[in-house]
């Protein structure tokens, strides 16, 4: 009689020939090789490397095109003089020696598009409330407010001058309309995409209408909300800088139309890269509340 050392007996394969040899049920299996920790690495050191090569890139890039700039290279191939492109380094000594009024200007440009940025967009998401609420006659107003946004900033510069006269105002009221239209359209869409089922649910615990716009719609339409912001961050900045072109006498596009008038191509050069980087600071601003009020949402949890 024999111990308990496991027996292989021979099987027959589905093709009617034997093909080998299979354990007993008191036969020990065999663990596996341990390769798993070799390729767990890998994950890991991408996780890793990711950050700092999203943030080298665009570092690298960013640097080779001033390097180009520098060196006259796109001067040589659109054929621009110098007055008319001004290099960086030519730039930056500008910046430098106007670097007071440039601040204090950029800080009244900033403070019209934030203004006008909250205004419009609250405005907006009103309308959105409205037509979706009401949608036999609110609904028409979302066709207004595209209307509305077609116009050209120029056109609406005279208009809000005269409406609002040539202070703060006027340019908050423009960047107020050239906002409206991107969070009332966003905004009715979020809160018109909801799962039927949850709506359904809603309606099944006879829940008023108010319950369902606070929990489910507004919910709902956050996402589509924060994306309208993050489109009104850069474009409040154009619409404030676009009205100050007309009338006004502080601001990045007071600053600009001087500039370009009077030749100093540097200095008009410095109020570009400024409005360009109090735009990126708007949008990041607005990327982080994003990312800290909807952190439910499944984009957030990639």
């Amino acid at each position: 009689m024999e111990g308990n050392t496991a027996s292989e007996v021979s099987f027959v394969s589905p093709h009617g020939q034997e093909g080998g040899t299979r354990p007993t049920a008191g036969a020990e299996a065999k663990p596996a090789p341990a390769s798993a920790p070799a390729s767990s690495n890998k994950p890991r050191r991408r996780s890793r490397t990711a950050p700092v090569l999203r943030i080298l890139l665009p570092v690298l890039a960013g640097v080779l095109f001033l390097a180009l700039w520098e060196l006259q290279v796109f001067h040589k191939i659109f054929d621009l003089k110098k007055y008319q492109l001004p290099l960086p380094s030519a730039i930056w000594e500008a910046m430098g020696d106007n670097m007071s009024l440039l601040l204090s200007y950029t800080g009244y440009t900033l403070s019209e598009a934030v203004l006008g940025m909250l205004a419009g967009s609250l405005l907006g998401f009103i309308i959105a409330l409205v037509a979706t609420a009401w949608p036999r006659w609110g609904g028409g107003s979302l066709t207004l407010v595209a209307a509305l946004n077609a116009v050209p900033i120029v056109a609406l510069a005279p208009i809000m001058n005269l409406w609002f006269g040539d202070g703060l105002g006027s340019r908050i009221a423009i960047v107020t309309a050239t906002t409206m239209a991107a969070m009332a359209i966003n905004a009715y869409k979020g809160m018109a995409a909801i799962d039927p089922l949850a709506l359904d649910l809603m309606h099944s615990y006879a829940a008023p209408k108010s319950a369902v716009f606070r929990h489910l719609r507004i919910k709902s339409s956050l996402p589509y909300v924060f994306t309208a912001l993050k489109i009104n961050a850069t474009a409040s900045m154009i619409g404030a800088i676009v009205g100050e072109f007309f009338f006004s006498s502080r601001g990045l596009g007071y600053l600009l139309s001087n500039s370009i008038k009077v030749a100093k191509m540097p200095l008009g050069w410095s109020c570009i890269v400024l409005a360009a980087i109090a735009g990126v600071v708007f949008y990041l601003v607005v990327e982080r509340l994003e990312k800290v009020f909807i952190r439910w949402h499944p984009s957030r949890r990639a």
